[in-house]
C-alpha cells in the first residue's frame, strides 16, 4: 500500500478526520449538566457581560486558536479551495494540541476577496485567544495579516510568512556561529519572492543582516530597481529591489555567503554552489524536493557546507512545527495583544540556544539513533524534542512582557513548571522532587561513571543544580567522553584504579570478612567493581547517595549496596517502587523488583516505606493491600497475608495514613465500587499506594498499567535502605537517571 492509500485509510477510519471536541468538566449527573448549561451557565454569562476580560476566566478562549484559511496556497497543492484544505487545517490543529496543548477550531472560508476574509475573521474575535492564518496566497496574505493585526486585540500570525522565517533564522544564527562569519556582513541570496521569502528576508534584518546585502530572485531573475521602476514586481517584492545589473539566480549566487531557497526543485546546480563564498550556508527549503539535493550540495565543495532543507530525511529540517505552537503558547499565556518582532526574535534565539544543549536519549531514538550534537549537521532542534516548549514559550512570554504587549504577568520559573504539567503528570510530579533537590543538592555517586549516559546525566545534574555528581570510573575515559560530547563542565571523578582508596578496601573487608570475602578479594572488588566502590563511599559518608544498574542485571547491581549499605534501622527489607502517572492520577506500585514472596511483616513494612516515598512527591498516601479477594470473600493463606498486613498497619499508632485490604485491584482504584459496595472501607477515596501480594503480581501489574493504561513510569525507586541507593534499569535514558538522582537527593535530605 502506497503513502497515498495509507493516508486515505488513516483519515477515513472511524471517526473520519483527525480531531474531536471533548469536555473538560464532569457531565455525569443532572447537577453537572445544570452547571454546564441551563440554568447555571447564566452566572458566568453575567460576569462576562459586566467585564469582557472574564471570558478568559470562565471560558476556553484563553487556550483557543482559530486556524483560518481559504485554501488558496496550500503547500505543494496550490489553490485547492476551502473545502479541500480542511485536512491540512485539521492537521494544524493536531500539531497545536500535540506540541503545546492548545485547542483549535479550524475555519475554512469560501472567500477569495481580502476584505471579505478580514471582515469575517474580525467578527470571530470573541471566540478565540489568537488567530493562525494559513495557506492564503500572496499578496493578499500581507494585506489580511497587516489589517487584522491592527484591528484585532488578539495575536494574529500568518505561519506561512513567519514560521519559516523564525526557524531558518535560528538555523542562520547557529550557522554563522559555526563558520565564524558576521550576520551584518553576509551576502544573502533568495530564490523565491513569495510571502515566505519576503517575511524571511525581513526577519533576517531583525536578526542583524543588512538589507543592502540581500538579493532576491523570482522566476524572472534578480529583482532590481530597474524592474521595480517599470512596475515589473509588486510593492512587497519592490522592498528588496537592488541597484545591481539584471541577471539570473546563478549570477546572484556568485560569491554569496548564504542561499535561501523558497521556490522550486532542482534550480541550483553544483556549479552554482561552487561559485559561492567559503564555507557557504545553503537553506534549500522547497518541498517536497529542494532546490538542490543534500548530497549534491555537500559533494560540490571540499570546505564546510552547512545545509538545511524542509525534509525530515536529511539533517537540519526547517519545520514550522518548531515555531507556531510554542509562540502561540507563550503569547496566550500572557494574553498578548499581538505577536511582535521582539517575540519572533526571542523564539529564534531560544531555538538556536537549544541546539547547543545535550540532546535527550528519547529524541535521539526517535530519529534513528543518529548522533545529534551541535555542529554543521545539527543547527536546529528536532521537532519531537519536548524541551522546545520549555525554551521557546517562556522566551516569547518574556519578550511580550518586556515589549509591552502582554496584558498578564507571569514568573518564568513557575511558568516552566506549568508547561511541564501540560506534557504529563509525571513531569509535574518530578518537578516537585527536583525543586526540593535543588534547595540543598547532595553528593551522588554514579557507579558506572565512565558510561556515556552517566557522564551526560552528571552534566545535567550539575548544570541544573540538582545534585553534586561523583563519577566513579576511569578518569581519562570520562574526561575524553565529556570532551567528545562537548560538555562544558569539570566533573568530580573518583578513579578506583588510580586513586589511593586503601581505606575503602579495608572497610569492605571489615564488613564482609565473615561473609566469605578475603582481604585481597576486598581490595580487588574496590579497584574493579564500581558498585562496591560506590557502596563503600556512601556507607563511609563520602557520598550522600548512589545510583547504579545501567549495565548490570538488577539483582547483581542491588547485591553490593545491600551487602555494604544495608537497610535502615527501622527496616528489615528493601523494596522497589514505581510511580505511575496518569492524566489525573498518580499511583505508587510496590513491590515490583525485590521481594519474591513477602509475608505479612514484609508487606506491612513495604507499605510504610512506600507511603513515606509518596509524601516526598507531596502525595498523601492511601494504601490498598491487593489480592484476588475482597475483604474475606476468599479465605486461604494467600489472601490472609495482605489481610493481616492491613490489620497490623491499622493497629500501629505510628501509621498516620489510611490503609485497607485485602481487596481486588478494581475495588482499590474505582470510587463507585469502593464507596458503593464497600462503604465500610477505611479508604474514603481510591487508593494511590498499591501493595501487591508478591513480586510476580507486582511486576506484571505495573507493566500492564504502564503499557495498556497509558501511564508514564518513574522508577524503580528503592525504599528501606539505610542510605539512598537507587538501581536504575538497564537501558534507562539520561532523564531517568537524572530523575532518580533527584529522588536520591531528597532521600538524603530526609535522612539529615
Amino acid at each position: 500500500m502506497g503513502l497515498d492509500e495509507d493516508s486515505l485509510e488513516y483519515h477515513r477510519e472511524e471517526p473520519p478526520g483527525k480531531i474531536e471536541i471533548s469536555t473538560t468538566k464532569p457531565t455525569n449527573t443532572q447537577r453537572d449538566l445544570s452547571l454546564a448549561y441551563s440554568p447555571g451557565v447564566a452566572a458566568p454569562c453575567r460576569h462576562i457581560d459586566q467585564n469582557p476580560d472574564d471570558a478568559y476566566q470562565y471560558t476556553a478562549k484563553g487556550n483557543m486558536v482559530g486556524v483560518v484559511s481559504n485554501g488558496s496556497a496550500v503547500l505543494g497543492l496550490g489553490d485547492i479551495g476551502a473545502q479541500a484544505s480542511k485536512p491540512v487545517m485539521e492537521g494544524k490543529g493536531v500539531l497545536f494540541k500535540r506540541f503545546a496543548d492548545i485547542d483549535v477550531f479550524d475555519i475554512e472560508l469560501d472567500q477569495t476577496d481580502a476584505e471579505d476574509i478580514i471582515t469575517t475573521v474580525e467578527a470571530m474575535e470573541p471566540t478565540f485567544g489568537g488567530i493562525n492564518l494559513e495557506d492564503i496566497k500572496a499578496p493578499e496574505c500581507f494585506e489580511i495579516e497587516e489589517t487584522l493585526r491592527e484591528e484585532m486585540d488578539i495575536p494574529v500570525f500568518h505561519d506561512d510568512q513567519h514560521g519559516t522565517a523564525i526557524i531558518s533564522g535560528a538555523a542562520l544564527l547557529n550557522a554563522v556561529d559555526i563558520n565564524g562569519k558576521d550576520l551584518a556582513d553576509l551576502d544573502i541570496v533568495f530564490s523565491g519572492a513569495g510571502a515566505s521569502a519576503i517575511a524571511t528576508a525581513r526577519f533576517y534584518e531583525s536578526l542583524g543582516a543588512r538589507k543592502q546585502n540581500i538579493t532576491m530572485c523570482d522566476s524572472s531573475g534578480i529583482i532590481t530597481e530597474t524592474r521595480a521602476e517599470h512596475g515589473d514586481v509588486n510593492e512587497y517584492k519592490a522592498q528588496f529591489a537592488r541597484d545591481v545589473p539584471e541577471g539570473d539566480l546563478a549570477d546572484a549566487m556568485e560569491g554569496a555567503d548564504v542561499f535561501v531557497g523558497l521556490s522550486v526543485a532542482d534550480i541550483v546546480s553544483p556549479e552554482m554552489v561552487r561559485s559561492m563564498a567559503d564555507d557557504p550556508v545553503i537553506f534549500a527549503m522547497a518541498n517536497p524536493d529542494p532546490e538542490i539535493g543534500y548530497e549534491e550540495a555537500k559533494a560540490a565543495r571540499e570546505d564546510t557546507v552547512i545545509m538545511a532543507t524542509g525534509r525530515s530525511d536529511y539533517p537540519n529540517m526547517v519545520n514550522n512545527v518548531l515555531g507556531f505552537p510554542f509562540i502561540f503558547r507563550g503569547a496566550l499565556d500572557v494574553r498578548a495583544t499581538e505577536i511582535n518582532e521582539e517575540m519572533k526574535v526571542a523564539a529564534a534565539e531560544a531555538l538556536a540556544d537549544l541546539a547547543k544543549q545535550d540532546v535527550p536519549d528519547a529524541v535521539v531514538k526517535a530519529y534513528g539513533d543518529q548522533p545529534l550534537q551541535f555542529g554543521p549537521d545539527y543547527i536546529i532542534p528536532k521537532p519531537l524534542d519536548p524541551r522546545v516548549l520549555f525554551e521557546v514559550a517562556p522566551a516569547v512570554a518574556d519578550a511580550a512582557m518586556e515589549s509591552g504587549v502582554a496584558r498578564g504577568e507571569l514568573d518564568t520559573d513557575d511558568y516552566v513548571e506549568t508547561l511541564e504539567a501540560r506534557l504529563g503528570k509525571s513531569r509535574e510530579m518530578m518537578r516537585v522532587v527536583l525543586n526540593k533537590a535543588k534547595s540543598d543538592p547532595k553528593r551522588v555517586a554514579l557507579a558506572e561513571g565512565d558510561d556515556e549516559k552517566m557522564v551526560r546525566a552528571a552534566y545535567q545534574m550539575a548544570e541544573e543544580g540538582i545534585a553534586k555528581p561523583v563519577l566513579i570510573g576511569d578518569a581519562d575515559r570520562i574526561e575524553a567522553t565529556a570532551a567528545d560530547l562537548g560538555l562544558d563542565f569539570d566533573p568530580e571523578i573518583a578513579d578506583p584504579a588510580a586513586g589511593d582508596y586503601e581505606e575503602y578496601a579495608e572497610r569492605l573487608y571489615e564488613i564482609r570478612r565473615r561473609k566469605g570475602i578475603t582481604e585481597s578479594e576486598a581490595a580487588d572488588l574496590v579497584r574493579k567493581d564500581g558498585n562496591y566502590f560506590g557502596s563503600v563511599m556512601v556507607e563511609q559518608g563520602d557520598a550522600d547517595a548512589m545510583l547504579t544498574g545501567l549495565s548490570h542485571h538488577y539483582p547483581s547491581a542491588l547485591r553490593p549496596p545491600l551487602q555494604v549499605v544495608g537497610t535502615a534501622d527501622d527496616a528489615e527489607y528493601a523494596a522497589g517502587v514505581y510511580m505511575l502517572t496518569f492524566k489525573n492520577r498518580v499511583i505508587f506500585c510496590a513491590d515490583a523488583t525485590v521481594n519474591q514472596d513477602p509475608d505479612e511483616d514484609v508487606l506491612a513494612e513495604i507499605t510504610r516505606h512506600t507511603a513515606e516515598l509518596a509524601r516526598r512527591f507531596n502525595v498523601e498516601p492511601r494504601a490498598a493491600m491487593l489480592s484476588y479477594s475482597n475483604f474475606g470473600s476468599v479465605d486461604n493463606e494467600g489472601t490472609r497475608k495482605p489481610r493481616r498486613a492491613a490489620e497490623r498497619l491499622r493497629e500501629d499508632s505510628a501509621v498516620d495514613f489510611p490503609v485497607d485490604g485485602e481487596m481486588q485491584a478494581d475495588t482499590a482504584v474505582v470510587e463507585e465500587i469502593l464507596q458503593g459496595t464497600y462503604e465500610f472501607s477505611d479508604l474514603d477515596d481510591p487508593a494511590n499506594v498499591l501493595v501487591f501480594p508478591n513480586l510476580e503480581a507486582g511486576n506484571i501489574g505495573y507493566k500492564l498499567l504502564q503499557r495498556l493504561g497509558g501511564a508514564e513510569a518513574i522508577g524503580p525507586m528503592l525504599v528501606g535502605m539505610d542510605k539512598p541507593v537507587h538501581v536504575i534499569q538497564r537501558g534507562d535514558e539520561v532523564k531517568d537517571i537524572v530523575n532518580l538522582a533527584g529522588v536520591a537527593v531528597v532521600d538524603a535530605q530526609q535522612n539529615e
